[in-house]
């Protein structure tokens, strides 16, 4: 279980017994209408705040990232019309695409959240506000060259693989230090912290493990980062294990199914090693 720490959650809950969500994959109602997101959106926060309220943090220190992977323009617009201002995608030529067609919407901002090819730096370069699965220095330096020419910085955080499966993407922890000291030399990246992907299982306390891994190596790296190097924000859990990361110290969250509905094509599309 987490430990406390200042400048994160203050106590673990007193039973531990926040039990995942993943029964309800690929179930949730579709959501059709601006009510319909408005609706979802509220049950999220609502749910997001009674696990603050569980450990004692303040629930504006985690943020919402709605993920609308898989999901239509219609549907995009709809969420924008209920007040989603930032998305987040997996596969960067469907946000490009989304991007594209969605321009009007000036204030709407992406995310891309999944594994990147390096050959597909430059899409990344042109659009994103954000980029959660930096996992190589090899990326990072096509990053960075691609962002030096669109004349743009770009939030990134530092993927990393919490639960051993060698079918998912992100660093080994014991790489992740040596990983940062070399982030520097890329100076148009902005490292705002690290991300995860808990396995996916009905056992909470093996998904919590995955959160608890990732808090307790941000605490440690943190003291040693470079000069620069920001490990303030931890983004982890999703749709069914959220709560569980956030009484475990997450400040963003990652949630699609819950406020878009269930998704057609099943996780294993889009996240490697998923059931």
């Amino acid at each position: 279980m987490m430990t406390t720490s200042p400048d994160s959650a203050a106590a673990t809950p007193a039973d531990g017994d926040t039990q995942t969500r993943h029964d309800q994959h690929g179930r949730y109602p579709q959501a059709l209408s601006v009510e319909d997101f408005q609706h979802n959106l509220a049950t999220i926060h609502a749910r997001m705040a009674a696990a603050c309220d569980r450990v004692g943090r303040d629930p504006a220190s985690v943020q919402l990232l709605p993920v609308s992977k898989t999901m239509d323009e219609s549907r995009i617009r709809l969420a924008h019309a209920a007040g989603c201002r930032l998305l987040g995608e997996n596969k960067v030529q469907e946000a490009h695409r989304k991007w594209e067609n969605t321009a009007d919407l000036a204030d709407l901002r992406w995310s891309v959240i999944g594994h990147l090819q390096t050959n597909k730096a430059k899409l990344v370069a042109q659009f994103a506000s954000e980029f959660q699965a930096l996992d190589s220095l090899r990326l990072a330096e096509a990053l960075d060259r691609r962002l030096q020419a669109e004349g743009r910085a770009l939030d990134v955080f530092v993927q990393v693989n919490t639960s051993g499966e060698p079918s998912k993407y992100g660093l080994a922890p014991d790489d992740v230090a040596a990983f940062l000291q070399a982030l520097p030399a890329y100076s148009a990246l902005r490292v705002r912290g690290l991300m995860t992907l808990a396995l996916f299982s009905s056992e909470a306390e093996r998904v919590r493990q995955c959160f608890v891994l990732l808090r307790g190596l941000r605490d440690r790296l943190r003291q040693e980062a470079p000069a620069g190097i920001h490990l303030d924000e931890l983004s982890m859990g999703m749709s069914g294990d959220f709560e569980i990361a956030i009484e475990e110290g997450a400040t963003l969250v990652r949630v699609g199914q819950a406020i878009f509905g269930a998704r057609a094509l099943p996780d294993s599309h889009y996240w490697p090693g998923s059931a």
